[in-house]
């Protein structure tokens, strides 16, 4: 994954080339969470739905909302660090949370259920944001770019599910370990498609660079924190690792497909610039969010989930 940062600051050519294929590769991430996860564990029982519902609403609704009256208040709402704090605010998680969270040690299961639900409602959330700073987009923009985000999510993750369910409905721990590997290497391809304003800004506007990379910074990792301490104790404290990270990772990434190059254009280094603490989300943070019992991610569903005797 670091090499994968490197190769997108130190190789723009290619991460030019790359982006084209965002699509195809956030599929494969998918893929893979779904595979791990699996079908049962994924969908979990109905009671988990209020309390994900509720954090969805918190995360993409409350907090945007929030940062869009201080922005109103202070007269920031047009500049460029305001509407990418604010459009990062208001996207769902990035599709690689699942795959953070495993590389944590913790299970994913939580954060596949907070990342489709969110997706899901990203048009409904994302309503008053738009209305309250028109100059981001259009709300039917925002949607056609929702929807098409929910339609790789369903390809990709029935297709895991349906793998999972049929060919390794028990799989080992080394199982869990290689599936956990390729995804690592599938994120370090994604990012480098990701970076490319990032090499020419650190060669030309190194101070610039320097900015925005510590507000990715502070807005990625303080809200990381922020959620893990608040979440530790009462009903979501089982699930504080996987709803932490996505608090401070969200799929900003979405919006460039959604909102005209007016708006997108100025905060493109913000969302290179994005990448880096979240691909080092594993390393800097991995004592904060180490699993309590084990150093290595168990296999999911094991317990739910067992091949019938023969």
């Amino acid at each position: 994954m670091v090499a994968g940062l490197v190769a997108g600051m130190t190789l723009p050519g290619v991460a030019a080339s790359m982006k084209p294929w965002l699509p195809e590769l956030v599929g494969a991430l998918l893929f893979l969470a779904a595979l791990r996860i699996g079908p049962r564990a994924a969908f979990g029982a109905l009671a988990d739905l209020p309390r994900t519902l509720t954090l969805a609403l918190v995360y993409q609704l409350v907090l945007p909302l929030i940062a869009v009256a201080v922005a109103l208040l202070g007269g920031w709402q047009a500049t460029p660090l305001a509407m990418a704090l604010v459009l990062m605010l208001s996207a769902p998680a990035i599709s690689g949370s699942p795959n953070l969270t495993a590389m944590t040690g913790n299970d994913p299961t939580p954060a596949l259920r907070l990342l489709i639900l969110g997706t899901m409602l990203l048009p409904l959330t994302v309503l008053p944001v738009l209305w309250l700073l028109p100059q981001l987009g259009t709300l039917a923009e925002v949607a056609v770019a929702s929807g098409r985000l929910l339609a790789v999510i369903a390809v990709s993750g029935g297709l895991g599910f349906a793998i999972r369910a049929w060919a390794m409905p028990a799989p080992g721990t080394r199982a869990i370990q290689a599936i956990d590997g390729l995804s690592a290497i599938t994120m370090a391809i994604v990012v480098v498609a990701l970076m490319s304003a990032v090499g020419p800004a650190i060669r030309h506007t190194p101070a610039a660079f320097a900015g925005w990379l510590a507000a990715a910074f502070v807005a990625n990792f303080g809200l990381q924190i922020a959620a893990a301490a608040v979440l530790a104790r009462g009903t979501l404290a089982p699930a504080r690792v996987p709803f932490a990270i996505i608090a401070g990772n969200r799929n900003i990434a979405l919006f460039l497909a959604a909102l005209p190059a007016a708006v997108t254009d100025p905060i493109l280094l913000f969302i290179g610039c994005y990448q880096i603490p979240m691909y080092l989300t594993p390393i800097l943070l991995r004592r904060l969010f180490r699993a309590p019992a084990q150093d290595h991610p168990a296999p999911v569903e094991t317990h739910q989930e067992h091949a019938t005797p023969k």
